[in-house]
């Protein structure tokens, strides 16, 4: 489509009358969208066009006309293939550089997708004007020529011939943009390059496709025409802004039919499907199946693809329903003073999606149950009401209860629905007669009594009543508990009598009160019992004497400070107690003398000594005590004291204190105990202290076991037996000198208590001592010698000396012998060092003896 006389800077929109057959490209061009027969007859249809800015409109009209094809026709037409020639480019004039106007934009190239070839099949020639002159070279580069997806679109180097290799599909590219290059043969450029754009032209190949093959959706029960159902939503590859994307909705079947074959409807557009008649009642029809049709080119049944989905719609339950009762009424017993006991079972039914709050039922006693002594429970599973009493029934107070029950669901009925008689149900429940405890009445029951009562005296009579008027029964009677064992009760009647006397003084009493318990029991199958408890409260009379208090006590010998207070002791309560009346005796007569007695008040009472010194000791003071009973009763009470020697602070200080303030016998031999075994301890203690200092001192003694050979302990490996093993070599227990000879000795090797291997003249060596038979004997043969040797070294003791060499200026310790090394010291001191050193006392301080 072309205009004349027309600005080429008009924005022009194009619009066909038949869409569906035709459609108007951007540039004016027009092209079939399908494929379709043509008729003899001439067709006609309109074009628009509207200017974007100015709102201008134009129209004209296109007519087909249908022209045999000749063959040399269709050969010339395939020849006159569309040139694209090169826009001229910039020149030179007089310095400045001019650029001549365009002769057209390219239009796009539109190609059909699908196209059955022959392939390659032409599109378009490009050249340039400039190839009269030089030999050009023509090429494009772009996705689909020498990008991916390549070779799609080649073009003659020579002649400028583009051409597509095969089917394009616009589901996958939908427009090339392609350019197109033209160089000598030197590879210069020659002309700008220009741009190509490829559009492939949607054909309708694809079909509608659901998103799910099964859509599922839900509408309550008795919805009203024009409710909201569900949406369904298919989709079609094809261009959806053309005829081919264009999808219709139309519901093909419906199942069941019933209560209407059309009670859906879709929005052929949207997929929208909703409701168009009344009666979904899901007691009778509870799911539809729709077979849904999505249909392109706008639901044309003849051109149009089409494909098919189910929708399942499920109708929801709401409580149109109410529950009734299967019977108008339940008949239930129950034992009287039972509870949590089921009385009857209620069946209800309900047309209602059971396990439902429409279906769940509540039921709810409306009368004859004043006071809540029956409740209703729901069985989850069953939908059943379950009667249960939850308070005791009492049978002598009504046999018989009807009740009026009604039955609900968790949720109210719907809008209109109203409860039917069959909702509402009576439940007679007859109460059944058992055997009941006989009780007391009052149970405790309270009686005043003076202590003191004598044996066989009637108390009173407790007697228990049987709630069972209905019953022909005897009740016998016992004791139960009785802590002192002072009444006893007739079988028949009750009577309470005493059988010793009463002590309100007794620790059975509690706060005045004694309680005893009684047992009633009936006659009747199976037999039963009731307790009840008797509480005596016993009146105090005075039947006791009051005494000191305390009843030890310490006193000084002088009068001052010297004085004890006391009170008195009353089992009694008032009046029969306090105040009280404190006095000496009269004999003997030294109590008076001695000691004075002052009332302090109605309880307290002081004892002072009388006398200016008495002496220390254990004295027993008799007081007489008169307390305010009528008539009052009086008592002599000892009053232990204790009279010690005190300090300026009125403190005993004498031994005997422990006796005096009150320690019994067991409490001092406990102490006795705990002073001998603490003494034991440490004695003990002493006694393993001295044996480990004697231990020491002795360990420090003694010489190294190693380099002697009579400390050690000689192992042998036969244990032999006989004579042979008592053939001891006692060579080793004499001196080590007489065993073995110095001269065979190593140099430098020798025992700490061995004499120096050189020459001492000034000190003699001993004779060998003879080999006895006895150990003892060697021992003792041995001391001898060294006794009767006042020269010879004490190699017979323990003490170890170091030899310190020859040229020691400290020489040796037996120098002590020497007359010339201080004869004249007293060395009597050493006695006074222990028994060790006993016998240097005696060698040194014994004088020329």
């Amino acid at each position: 489509m072309k205009f004349s006389n027309c600005n080429g800077k008009r924005k022009v929109q194009y619009e066909s009358s038949e869409p569906a057959d035709f459609k108007v490209d951007e540039d004016g061009m027009v092209y079939a969208v399908r494929s379709f027969p043509l008729s003899s007859e001439h067709s006609k249809f309109l074009i628009y066009a509207q200017d974007k800015e100015t709102q201008e409109k134009w129209q004209v009209a296109v007519k087909l006309s249908l022209r045999p094809a000749l063959p040399e026709d269709s050969v010339k037409e395939s020849r006159e293939i569309e040139e694209i020639v090169f826009p001229r480019q910039v020149t030179k004039h007089n310095g400045y550089l001019q650029r001549q106007k365009r002769d057209w934009v390219i239009p796009p190239i539109n190609l059909p997708e699908n196209s059955r070839g022959p392939f390659p099949q032409e599109l378009v020639r490009i050249r340039s004007d400039r190839d009269k002159n030089l030999s050009l070279r023509y090429s494009v580069t772009g996705p689909g020529a020498d990008q991916p997806p390549t070779g799609i679109f080649i073009i003659n180097p020579i002649s400028g011939q583009l051409s597509v290799t095969k089917p394009l599909d616009r589901e996958l590219i939908a427009r090339f943009h392609l350019r197109a290059h033209a160089v000598d043969i030197n590879g210069n450029q020659v002309e700008n390059p220009i741009d190509i754009v490829i559009n492939v032209i949607d054909m309708n190949d694809n079909r509608p496709e659901f998103l799910h093959q099964v859509w599922n959706g839900t509408v309550p029960e008795g919805s009203k025409p024009g409710t909201y159902v569900m949406t369904v939503t298919a989709i079609d590859a094809d261009d959806p802004n053309a005829l081919n994307g264009m999808l219709r909705y139309r519901i093909l079947s419906q199942a069941p039919s019933t209560p209407s074959p059309n009670m859906f409807t879709i929005n052929n557009e949207t997929g929208d499907i909703i409701t168009v008649a009344a009666g979904l009642d899901r007691e009778k029809v509870q799911q539809y199946t729709l077979i849904i049709q999505a249909t392109d080119m706008e639901g044309n049944p003849t051109y149009g693809l089409s494909n098919t989905a189910t929708a399942v719609i499920t109708v929801t339950d709401v409580n149109d329903n109410p529950p009734e009762f299967t019977a108008m009424t339940f008949y239930g017993e129950v034992p009287e003073n039972r509870v949590d006991v089921i009385v009857a079972n209620l069946t209800v039914t309900d047309k209602d999606q059971p396990h439902t709050p429409a279906w769940n039922a509540i039921y709810r006693i409306s009368g004859g149950d004043p006071a809540g002594r029956f409740a209703i429970q729901t069985d989850p599973n069953s939908n059943d009401g379950l009667v249960t009493v939850v308070k005791p029934i009492d049978f002598e107070t009504n046999r018989m209860y009807v009740l009026t029950v009604a039955a609900e669901n968790q949720v109210p009925l719907a809008k209109g629905i109203q409860h039917p008689p069959q909702s509402t149900a009576t439940v007679s429940v007859t109460v059944i007669d058992v055997n009941e405890n006989p009780y007391f009445a009052p149970n405790p029951k309270i009686i005043r009594q003076e202590e003191g009562l004598h044996a066989g005296t009637m108390l009173t009579t407790f007697t228990a009543q049987d709630p069972d008027r209905y019953m022909q029964q005897s009740i016998r009677y016992t004791k139960l508990s009785d802590p002192a064992n002072w009444l006893k009760i007739d079988s028949v009647n009750g009577q309470i009598t005493t059988i010793a006397v009463l002590d309100r003084e007794s620790p059975n009493v509690k706060n005045n009160i004694y309680n005893a318990t009684f047992l009633a029991s009936d006659n009747g199958i199976p037999p039963m019992s009731g307790t009840g408890t008797l509480q005596i409260y016993l009146l105090d009379i005075n039947d006791n004497a009051p005494q000191v208090l305390p009843q030890e006590a310490e006193i000084c010998e002088t009068p001052d400070p010297n004085s004890i207070n006391i009170t008195a002791l009353d089992y009694d309560i008032d009046p029969n107690a306090g105040p009280f009346a404190f006095d000496l005796p009269l004999s003997p007569v030294t109590i008076k003398r001695n000691w004075t007695i002052t009332r302090l008040n109605g309880d307290f009472a002081q004892l002072n000594l009388k006398i200016k010194f008495l002496e220390a000791g254990i004295y027993e003071v008799p007081i007489i005590i008169t307390d305010s009973g009528n008539p009052p009763k009086s008592n002599i009470s000892i009053l232990r004291v204790k009279v010690c020697q005190c300090d300026s602070n009125g403190d005993c200080t004498d031994v005997d204190r422990i006796v005096g303030a009150g320690l019994g016998t067991g409490a001092i031999i406990a102490i006795l105990l705990c002073i001998i075994i603490l003494l034991i301890l440490v004695l003990m203690f002493v006694v393993w202290m001295k044996r480990r200092d004697k231990e020491r001192q002795a360990k420090q003694l003694l010489i190294d076991p190693e380099d002697d050979v009579r400390d050690n302990i000689l192992k042998y490996d036969e244990e032999g037996g006989g004579e042979e093993d008592q053939d001891y070599d006692l060579s080793q227990l004499q001196q080590p000198d007489t065993v073995e000879p110095d001269a065979i000795k190593p140099v430098g090797i020798r025992r700490l208590d061995e004499r120096p291997i050189h020459a001492e003249p000034q000190y003699p060596v001993r004779s060998a001592a003879p080999h006895p038979g006895d150990i003892g004997d060697f021992i003792n043969e041995g001391l001898k010698a060294a006794d009767n040797d006042p020269t010879a070294p004490p190699y017979d003791s323990l003490l170890v000396f170091d030899y310190e060499g020859s040229g020691s200026t400290a020489g040796s310790l037996s120098s002590l012998n020497s007359s010339s090394s201080g004869g004249e010291q007293d060395y009597d001191y050493l006695n006074d060092w222990g028994p060790r050193f006993k016998k240097l006392a005696d060698m040194y301080g014994g004088g020329d003896d």
